[in-house]
């Protein structure tokens, strides 16, 4: 079982909240536990009556500080955001909450502008494959976070897939380019691949189940086997085999390598835009 918190405040609610929200009640959170600040009223309403947890419209410092704050707004909204929860929880040792944030590009030191020089603060970058309890999650830690709060922040993510922390936050931004941004490739090679179907005579149908079935099927491949994917693929290719062929032309210079190594220094670079 995980370690989860007493008490959680969550700061938004859109598709990455509401996965992560929805994994952490399955695996044990109390719901009567749970807060949510979501001001679009329609999600707040959804949000009340799948889950029955008390949906704020905004916060408002009432009350014990919660164990945990979680935001999960748009890197876009987290600057006119914070100013609301300065000073939650008081000025002792130890006496705040931990706060975590996954929104892309906003630094450990951006946060704590608003939120205290002191404040324990986890930035972190879960995928979307957290929805379904498969995610990779990556975090850093400032130097305020106790070992017991670095336990809790490995609780919230470990209860939504695979879960490491790194040292250096500049590691992030990469993080961010492979594996917060990459489910977004996987995607687009399923729906190429099936346009490559089609393209070839199949029946668009046929093309997308196909594409659909062979992504995900090689994906719970590669989780369960001991081999790289580098072995993996060198197992479902025959010396002169059809595989081969088209192997040869993914492989060729400039080729998917070379794509991709662009794709995700393009994400990196933007990321490090959002965060300057």
């Amino acid at each position: 079982m995980t370690a989860l918190p007493s008490s959680l405040l969550l700061v938004g609610c859109g598709k990455m909240g509401g996965a992560l929200l929805e994994r952490w009640l399955g695996n044990g959170l109390r719901a009567a536990a749970v807060t949510v600040v979501e001001p679009q009223e329609n999600t707040a309403a959804a949000l009340r009556e799948r889950y029955n947890l008390t949906v704020l419209p905004d916060f408002s410092k009432t009350g014990d500080a919660p164990q945990v704050v979680v935001f999960a707004v748009k890197p876009q909204v987290m600057e006119e955001t914070l100013p609301g929860y300065t000073g939650l929880g008081g000025s002792e040792p130890d006496a705040g909450p931990l706060f975590v944030s996954i929104a892309a590009g906003c630094t450990v030191e951006s946060l704590a502008r608003h939120l205290g020089t002191d404040a324990a603060i986890v930035r972190a970058m879960p995928n979307t494959p957290a929805a379904i309890g498969h995610g990779m999650t990556v975090a850093c830690a400032s130097p305020s976070v106790s070992e017991d709060q670095r336990v809790l922040a490995a609780g919230l993510f470990t209860a939504v897939g695979a879960f490491a922390w790194v040292e250096s936050e500049d590691l992030l931004d990469p993080v961010t380019a492979v594996s917060g941004s990459g489910p977004a490739y996987v995607f687009l090679l399923a729906e190429y691949l099936a346009q490559a179907g089609v393209a070839t005579g199949l029946d668009e149908d046929l093309a997308q189940q196909l594409a659909r079935a062979t992504v995900s099927g090689s994906g719970a491949l590669l989780e369960h086997s001991d081999e790289t994917a580098a072995e993996l693929r060198k197992d479902v290719t025959s010396p002169g085999g059809t595989t081969e062929a088209a192997l040869e032309v993914l492989m060729a210079e400039p080729g998917l390598r070379t794509l991709l190594t662009e794709a995700v220094a393009a994400a990196t670079a933007r990321v490090r835009r959002l965060s300057s």
